[in-house]
């Protein structure tokens, strides 16, 4: 595996291409720790200590540390997100026709709807950047320290510019990475933001084992823990069930063509990763909201509830995975278009009649593979929660960073892999390949 890891670099292409993805992503780890002007660091660092095991510590997660710092990055790639969310949303319930006309006009429409969702992201970036400001310079320190010293209208201007501008720009950077890098640039960026806080994570473990807070046992289990979830994770993500396809022989002009054996796969999770991160957008909304009153009694009572460990946070939380999992299979799923084709082609499923038959196997196999891959999504997704409550793990490990780190981490593979099958070299593993799970959100 080192030596096909070495091979990276003897491709010239692949080489540039790594290069340039890390690069910008050295880029945005240099914006995530650049604070804003005008920021009392020591008082946004008791804040974030205090709010580690909240939902404002969890989004801290996503964003690499940058919401901790006040930083020009802050906003991270959420509104994005959010936006995609919505255009998706309104493209499959078909409420504009607009909108449909640009799906329906290929790689053109594409492009005018990807700047529909730019114009739409910067929208929501104004919006939510003055939320941030407006609550976290008025949120109580522990220490009773100030965050913003001197809070006025030209520090609310330079602080929503200078957010809205940091999320354009890493709006762009994703972009360029999946143009010019090894793809999936929004992936590798929440990615990067998610990995980067391991090393902290291996401290607070240590610092609990310093202070007896846990048992070396403990520490042991819960080490093997995280490990047996990340190989199950592994195994999930890269599972997949095998619908047998026969094609009929046909003669075309001398030639016989036809009659192989095939297969059709359908992921256990196809949309694991991706749920997720549309949950924790959608999650972050009401807390937007709730910013805006920040001494409001009842944004108080809601913050408290709406808060990671509760009953209610944790059953939407879940629910919106299940939701995101089954429309997003929705969307790069027809049953319909897949028997029309197979028809096409004389192909079948063995003992399946073609046509409306085979859609209705097809829809029936996706529905239940579907659901357990939901449900397994669901279940990593709680686990930092009861291991912080029963073996008072660091907020890191496992769960929703885990899972994303995993779906980011073998689709990156997979893709350096095929560079380097292309060209005639050997893949990471000696025997089969790895499967990638092929998403990518833009």
């Amino acid at each position: 595996m080192i030596k096909s890891f070495a091979d990276i670099f003897q491709v010239p292409e692949l080489k540039k291409k790594v290069l340039f993805t890390l690069g910008v992503l050295a880029a945005y780890r240099l914006g995530a720790v650049t604070p804003l002007p005008g920021i009392n660091a020591e008082a946004m660092r008791l804040l974030f200590e205090s709010q580690r095991n909240t939902l404002l510590g969890f989004l801290d997660i996503f964003s690499g540390g940058a919401l901790a710092r006040f930083s020009i990055f802050s906003m991270g790639i959420m509104p994005y997100i959010n936006a995609s969310i919505i255009m998706s949303l309104l493209q499959g319930a078909h409420i504009f026709p607009y909108l449909d006309r640009l799906q329906k006009e290929g790689e053109l429409g594409r492009k005018k709807i990807n700047q529909i969702t730019r114009y739409f992201t910067l929208s929501l970036a104004i919006v939510q950047s003055f939320g941030l400001v407006y609550s976290l310079a008025r949120l109580p320190t522990p220490g009773g320290l100030p965050i913003v010293e001197d809070l006025n209208a030209a520090f609310y201007f330079l602080s929503v510019l200078t957010l809205v501008t940091g999320t354009v720009f890493v709006m762009w950077m994703g972009e360029q990475i999946t143009e010019k890098g090894i793809g999936n640039g929004i992936s590798l960026i929440i990615f990067t933001g998610i990995i980067i806080g391991l090393p902290s994570g291996v401290q607070d473990l240590f610092r609990l084992l310093r202070i007896e807070e846990i048992s070396i046992f403990g520490a042991l289990l819960l080490l093997a823990i995280v490990l047996g979830f990340t190989a199950f994770t592994v195994f999930v993500e890269t599972g997949q069930r095998k619908i047998p396809v026969q094609y009929a022989k046909r003669v075309v002009g001398r030639r016989v063509m036809g009659g192989a054996s095939t297969f059709l796969p359908i992921k256990v999770d196809t949309s694991g990763v991706i749920a997720v991160i549309f949950a924790v957008s959608i999650l972050s909304v009401p807390v937007t909201i709730a910013q805006f009153f920040p001494d409001s009694s009842v944004a108080s009572k809601f913050m408290s509830a709406w808060n990671r460990g509760g009953w209610l946070y944790e059953v939407v939380y879940g629910s919106l995975i299940i939701f995101f999992c089954y429309f997003y299979n929705s969307i790069q799923f027809n049953p319909t278009d897949l028997a029309d084709n197979m028809k096409k082609w004389g192909g079948f499923i063995p003992g399946i009649r073609p046509g409306d038959s085979t859609a209705r196997y097809i829809q029936k196999i996706l529905e239940r593979i579907t659901l357990w891959g939901a449900l397994f999504v669901v279940a990593i997704a709680i686990l930092p929660d009861i291991l912080r409550q029963k073996m008072n793990a660091p907020f890191f490990f496992g769960g929703t960073a885990l899972l994303i780190a995993v779906g980011v981490a073998l689709d990156t593979i997979g893709q350096i892999e095929s560079h380097l099958i292309m060209r005639h070299y050997e893949g990471f593993m000696k025997q089969g390949r790895i499967k990638g799970r092929w998403f990518n959100v833009r």
